[in-house]
């Protein structure tokens, strides 16, 4: 109906002007990761490919395109710091936009802090760069590259936000992923959802995006009932306003703009990139992972990338770069 009567762009603005309070939103967004794997598997899967690639490094520098509330890092700065040798130094880029300014309760200098506590406290060298930007204003100015640092590059649910061709007279989708390129970075992981919805036509798109989401609704179905009042408000607040941006929402204002791993894998190749198949040691710790879930999420290891999904349908794909 908001599609019809060409009211989507009004409907998802009035959902975000609706939003919970920060401490809500994160509330909620941790439930959908208790109740669903998804955030737990990308986390996993990314921060073993990088563990694997500096585990001999003295000198590290980490650019993640969406820290959000930086949570990620935790565990790599314990495990860099518990290193037999000794810590390395580690630098992180952390660049996000104001929106998950809102989301966090402030502004990157939180996650500064919190990750410069983490770190102090076990005796880490730490630095940390904040860039106020979406990733599509990232340029290489930004990033303050230094000369001996080993660099690595976290891209988490965040390449299907930028742009491309069919929005942009720029290509920032392929320019970003270039000029990480040119960085020579020792990996660079990738976490997207399973979709094509991006240059899709409406009818596709709109099959498409009702396919995916009626397997992660089920998957919820069977963690919690529909009546169950902290359901329905996670569901609202972090999954119905991308299907209402998805099906009711055009052009620029269209963000959520996904698409399958075929896609993502030529754009890599394209640039440069080779594929940095994740080791067997993190296959086994997510399927350790699973075993707190429902038995009916599925995780397949092909040519060293990973595909979680719900019974027949693959919902989210993990790779790795070099």
């Amino acid at each position: 109906m908001a599609r019809l009567s060409f009211s989507g762009s009004k409907l998802y603005k009035s959902l975000k002007c609706k939003e919970p309070t920060s401490s809500e939103l994160i509330s909620h967004m941790h439930h959908l990761s208790e109740i669903c794997p998804f955030y737990r598997f990308s986390y996993m899967s990314a921060n073993g490919a990088i563990a694997e690639a500096i585990k001999s490094e003295n000198f590290v520098h980490i650019i993640d395109f969406h820290i959000a509330q930086g949570s990620q890092w935790i565990t790599i700065i314990e495990a860099l710091a518990a290193r037999s040798g000794g810590p390395p130094c580690l630098r992180i880029t952390g660049i996000d936009d104001s929106n998950s300014a809102y989301a966090r309760g402030g502004g990157l200098d939180m996650v500064g802090t919190r990750l410069h506590s983490v770190s102090a406290s076990c005796g880490m060298p730490f630095e940390f760069n904040a860039v106020h930007a979406a990733s599509h204003e990232v340029y290489l100015e930004h990033l303050d590259i230094r000369p001996g640092e080993v660099i690595v590059v976290n891209f988490a649910y965040e390449l299907h936000h930028t742009p491309d061709e069919s929005v942009s007279t720029e290509n920032h989708r392929n320019r970003i992923i270039r000029m990480i390129k040119s960085l020579s970075p020792r990996v660079v992981t990738l976490v997207e959802q399973e979709s094509n919805t991006n240059t899709a036509p409406f009818f596709s798109r709109y099959l498409e995006t009702f396919e995916y989401y009626t397997a992660m609704f089920e998957s919820i179905d069977v963690a919690l009932p529909r009546d169950d009042k902290r359901r329905i408000s996670t569901e609202q607040h972090c999954l119905a306003r991308d299907v209402i941006n998805l099906i009711a929402c055009e052009g620029a204002e269209r963000v959520e703009r996904l698409e399958a791993f075929g896609k993502w894998k030529a754009r890599f190749a394209m640039a440069g990139f080779r594929p940095y198949p994740l080791s067997s040691l993190v296959n086994n710790t997510i399927k350790t992972l699973l075993d707190n879930y429902h038995s009916c999420y599925r995780l397949e290891e092909r040519d060293g990338v990973l595909y979680l999904g719900w019974k027949s349908r693959v919902l989210v794909v993990s790779s790795a770069w070099c």
